[in-house]
C-alpha cells in the first residue's frame, strides 16, 4: 500500500508524485482552483485549532514562506522550527526531535531536508494522527512545486494531453525535475523532453518516459512549455561545467533561442533565478514568462495539499 494514502485511498501524507494516480493530482488542482475562485486566496477556517510545523533542515525562504502563508490562510497555527539552533544540531536524533514536537500536539510536519528519503522516514515514524508534507528532499522530489507548476500550466494551456514540455538544465541535481516528470507523465502530456549537457542529465532518465536532448534548440523546437532549472552548484561534486558563461552560451534561454518554441509557449522557473546563467533577464521578465504566477499559485496549491492531507475538505465543500 502507498504510504501516502489512508485505508480509504485518500491523501494522508504528500511525499512525492511518483505512485499517485491522475485522479488524485487532478483533485489537488481542482481544490487549489476553488481557493482561487474568488480572484485571490481568502482566509478560511478549515484548519482552525491545528498546528503545522515547518521543519526545515536546509534554508529555503520562498518555500517556507509560501507554506506558512498557506497554513495561516487555512487558520492554522504555525511553528517555524529553526534546526540550526535546535537540539537536533546538538546531537539529538531525528526521532527524538519528532517525539518532542509530537508532545506539543502538532498535526502536520512540512519537511525540507538535504537527504533524499527523509520525509518518507519521518512519515513512517510519526504518530498516526500527524501528516507529513515533503517540501524537498535531496535529489528525490519536491512535489508541491511540481503541482503548483501543473496548476500554472493548466491555467494557461487547459488540457494536458496535447502538450510538449521541455525541462532544461541541471536535471541531475533537481528534485523539482523528478517531480515534474512524474506529474507530467501521469497527467498524460504528449511528450516530456529533458535538455542539458551530458554531465547534468541522469543516466537512465529515459526510463521515466522522457526524450533526452543535448542541443537546446532541438530540444525546444515546437514545445508548448519551457521549464528552466537552476544550476545547483552547491550540489555538484567536481567540475561538471567549464564556466557559467559557457553554460549560458549553450543552454541559456535567450529570446533568440525561444523563437524555436511554439509561438504561444510559456516560460517557467522554480526559482531562485540565476539571471544570465540559465535564463536571460529579458526572457525572465518578458511576456511569455509566468514565473511570478507560479509563486502566487503556490499558496493555493499548498493550501489544497494541507487541507486534503488533514481531511478538512468535506466541511469546506459543504459550506461553499
Amino acid at each position: 500500500m502507498n504510504i501516502q494514502l489512508d485505508k480509504q485511498g485518500r491523501l494522508k501524507h504528500f511525499l512525492g508524485i511518483e505512485g499517485l494516480k491522475r485522479e488524485l493530482l487532478i483533485e489537488i488542482l481542482d481544490t487549489a482552483a476553488s481557493f482561487l475562485s474568488m480572484g485571490s486566496v481568502k482566509k478560511v477556517p478549515l484548519l482552525r485549532g491545528k498546528t503545522i510545523v515547518n521543519l526545515f533542515f536546509e534554508p529555503s525562504t520562498r518555500t517556507r514562506t509560501t507554506f506558512e502563508l498557506a497554513a495561516k490562510r487555512l487558520s492554522a497555527d504555525v511553528l517555524n522550527f529553526n534546526i540550526g539552533v535546535s537540539s537536533a544540531s546538538k546531537g539529538e536524533t531525528l526521532v527524538d526531535t519528532l517525539r518532542n514536537l509530537e508532545a506539543m500536539h502538532c498535526d502536520m510536519f512540512v519537511v525540507r531536508h538535504n537527504e533524499s528519503g527523509t520525509a518518507q522516514f519521518i512519515a513512517k515514524h510519526v504518530a498516526p494522527h500527524i501528516s507529513v508534507v515533503n517540501a524537498g528532499d535531496g535529489r528525490h522530489e519536491h512535489p508541491t512545486q511540481a503541482m503548483l507548476d501543473m496548476y500554472t500550466i493548466r491555467q494557461h494551456k487547459g488540457a494536458f494531453e496535447p502538450l510538449r514540455v521541455a525541462i532544461v538544465g541541471d536535471v541531475l541535481h533537481s528534485r523539482v525535475a523528478r517531480s515534474e516528470i512524474h506529474a507530467l507523465t501521469t497527467l498524460g502530456v504528449s511528450e516530456v523532453r529533458v535538455v542539458g549537457p551530458k554531465t547534468l542529465i541522469p543516466i537512465g532518465v529515459e526510463g521515466l518516459g522522457v526524450h533526452v536532448y543535448h542541443d537546446l534548440k532541438a530540444g525546444l523546437r515546437d514545445v508548448d512549455v519551457v521549464v528552466m532549472l537552476r544550476l545547483q552548484r552547491e550540489r555538484m561534486q567536481g567540475a561538471l561545467l567549464p564556466s557559467e558563461h559557457e553554460y549560458f552560451e549553450y543552454y541559456g534561454l535567450s529570446e533568440d533561442v525561444l523563437e524555436v518554441a511554439h509561438p504561444d509557449a510559456i516560460v517557467m522557473h522554480p526559482g531562485p533565478i540565476n539571471r544570465g546563467v540559465e535564463i536571460a533577464s529579458n526572457v525572465a521578465d518578458g511576456s511569455r514568462s509566468v514565473i511570478l504566477e507560479q509563486v502566487s499559485n503556490g499558496i493555493a496549491v499548498r493550501m489544497a495539499v494541507m487541507a486534503m492531507t488533514l481531511g478538512a475538505l468535506s466541511e469546506y465543500k459543504e459550506g461553499k
